[in-house]
């Protein structure tokens, strides 16, 4: 039994221990509303990740088999992340202004009118399926958490649950990314490289038929126009440190984080053999991608369960300083130990523990921290360095150590950023809770809201 599948079988055990224990141990909330709200969320939030993590495999795949040139394929992923960056930014204002509920329909067309240029091996339409997809992206990082705030705090619900929603989405996103990849690969092999869009597509339509049915509309700032609700936003993060520090921590982390997923694969390919000359030589050998996929879609959820512990014991603010180092320093593995699969191996599963701790923490501090009226623009705004450190890397064609080292120094920057987040946070009036704070506060903006929609929104739930 090989290293990736032993690690795969490990983590299960562990996930499962601390699932299992976070589920009994941890206290939860015994509102049926909030369960039924709960579950309202994830079943549309669930359909839309698998949707996205259905193309991805195949992606390279059937761009070469078009018989795609490698500068072209390159051309088209940074069109995606570059359109990202630029239309998904104004796709952003649109939701605070036009509604969160609409954004999401509108991705779950716009992804899926790029799965069906993929069944033309024509540059140019693929081009147009890349800006699809990365206007999609954006959507689907910013639009869908923007409405689940709104509507937690609405309906009057506990600050802390909305950690709870996150962290469960953590872990019902790593297992359907593992089911997606399955199913994929079902299909491609049946039915070739663009069945997993077709069935992507599909997915996406039963998305959009579920939120038509479950979700009412909620909106940011209605009353201000595009250019306004960006400028607004990008005047709040220059006048509040704590949006700074959010902004500078995800643009750093996720940024490191996708370098990540475009050089994990070479890594973990090369080992070192004696040379008959002596010394050693790099050589090239196959590993199961299946299996290691699977092995970081647990040490995800792992991470997701921890994240719930730590919670318990200390704020956010506080805990995410050690989760930066601790990533920071795994991936360096790849440049200390060289050609090591194993202690490679446990830098990138550590690394994506960490990355499931990272994403329901930032979705609870964007919660506490980002203006509702402006929330889906800003978390869009963040979204342009993430891009623009990609696309850079994409084009500068470095070596493989540097880029890593880069990763473990911006990660290290995010580092800095969450301590004086940490601090600001420490200087905030203890007898209130700032979560509580921010609470009451959207709630009285929801009350005014409403008056206005006149009849649009339904009765606002207040405890």
């Amino acid at each position: 039994m090989d290293i990736f599948l032993g690690g795969f079988y490990v983590l299960t055990v562990i996930c499962a221990i601390l699932y299992i224990w976070t589920r009994t141990a941890l206290p939860g909330s015994t509102d049926p509303a909030f369960a039924v709200f709960q579950r309202t969320y994830l079943v549309v939030y669930l359909l839309a990740m698998t949707g996205d993590w259905l193309q991805g495999p195949h992606v390279y795949a059937l761009y070469e088999s078009y018989g795609m040139t490698t500068e072209q394929i390159d051309i088209l992923f940074v069109a995606g992340f570059g359109s990202s960056m630029l239309v998904g930014t104004i796709v952003g204002s649109v939701a605070d202004r036009y509604g969160r509920r609409t954004n999401c329909i509108l991705y779950g067309i716009l992804y899926g009118s790029a799965c069906v240029t993929k069944h033309f091996g024509n540059f140019w339409i693929l081009m147009v399926g890349r800006i699809l997809g990365g206007t999609a992206t954006s959507i689907l990082y910013s639009a869908f958490e923007s409405w689940l705030v709104y509507e937690h705090h609405k309906r009057g619900f506990e600050s802390h649950l909305l950690g709870n929603i996150f962290s469960l989405g953590v872990l019902g996103n790593s297992v359907v990314a593992i089911l997606a990849g399955l199913l994929a690969q079902k299909f491609a092999d049946l039915f070739g490289f663009v069945a997993p869009f077709d069935l992507s597509l599909a997915v996406l339509l039963i998305m959009v038929v579920v939120i038509i049915a479950t979700w009412s509309e909620n909106y940011g700032d209605r009353s201000s126009d595009l250019s306004q609700s960006f400028s607004t936003a990008l005047k709040t993060i220059r006048e509040d440190p704590k949006v700074l520090c959010l902004g500078l921590i995800q643009s750093l982390f996720e940024g490191a984080m996708y370098c990540f997923v475009l050089e994990w694969t070479p890594s973990l390919s090369i080992i070192y053999k004696p040379s008959t000359q002596g010394g050693m030589v790099e050589d090239h050998t196959d590993i199961p991608h299946g299996h290691i996929f699977a092995g970081f879609m647990v040490a995800l959820m792992i991470g997701s369960s921890l994240f719930k512990v730590l919670s318990e014991y200390t704020s956010v603010e506080s805990f995410m300083r050690v989760v930066f180092l601790v990533a920071s320093l795994s991936l360096i593995t790849p440049v200390v130990y060289k050609g090591n699969q194993l202690f490679i191996f446990i830098g990138f599963l550590v690394f994506e523990t960490c990355v499931g701790i990272f994403w329901p923490s930032m979705g609870t501090m964007r919660g506490k921290y980002v203006a509702e009226e402006t929330r889906a623009t800003t978390m869009n705004i963040f979204r342009i360095p993430l891009n623009l450190i990609v696309v850079f890397i994409l084009l500068q064609h470095m070596s493989r150590d540097t880029i890593y080292q880069c990763c473990a120094f911006f990660l290290m920057i995010a580092m800095v950023a969450q301590h004086w987040l940490f601090r600001l946070y420490e200087s905030q009036p203890r007898a209130a809770p700032l979560s509580d704070k921010a609470a009451t506060l959207r709630s009285d903006s929801v009350v005014e809201a409403a008056a206005m929609e006149k009849g649009q929104m339904e009765e606002v739930e207040m405890v």
